[in-house]
């Protein structure tokens, strides 16, 4: 079989996108704990004018970025899995029980991040007012819910494949 080059470039981006993580992580960290010990400043810098009319605004920014921490933590699960699915297909043996239960944990943090994300919309949408409206890009995603029911099947496909295999080995 000829030599792929996305394998590679799949573990590159999956390295340099675990670094964003931490990264994103750090900002985050960065936005909440500014928010509350230097609450004027931070959300000045946010473009948010803080006053008597936007504590629920103010509020709901730190929900959203406290959740925005949680999905830290999910993501690196998710990247990690991926890195070592790609060391497996590397070493030319996909189909094994671990990838399937890694596609299937991916599955479950793919859940819980669009669950993430919807929360995060309805927050944006309880604290949003005319006067001072959040710009949020969360919500509903068809693709997300599709990536959620794609991952399980696949999980389901690798579970399947290592079987198939274990058997054909042992008639071999």
């Amino acid at each position: 079989m000829k030599r792929s080059t996305a394998l590679p470039v799949a573990y590159t981006v999956l390295r340099v996108l675990i670094a964003l993580n931490w990264a994103y992580l750090a900002v985050l960290i960065a936005i909440l704990g500014g928010s509350l010990t230097n609450e004027q400043w931070t959300f000045r810098a946010l473009g948010v004018p803080v006053s008597d009319q936007t504590g629920a605004l103010v509020m709901g920014m730190r929900a959203i970025a406290a959740l925005g921490i949680l999905t830290v933590p999910l993501n690196l699960m998710m990247l990690k899995r991926l890195v070592a699915m790609v060391h497996t297909v590397r070493a030319g043996d996909p189909f094994v029980a671990d990838n399937a239960y890694r596609m299937n944990t991916i599955a479950w943090v793919l859940l819980g991040l669009q669950i993430i994300g919807l929360i995060i919309w309805s927050i944006g949408k309880a604290v949003s007012t005319p006067a001072h409206p959040l710009h949020l890009n969360a919500g509903f995603s068809p693709a997300g819910w599709l990536a959620v029911v794609m991952t399980f099947v696949l999980a389901r496909v690798f579970a399947k494949g290592t079987l198939m295999r274990e058997d054909l080995e042992g008639t071999v």
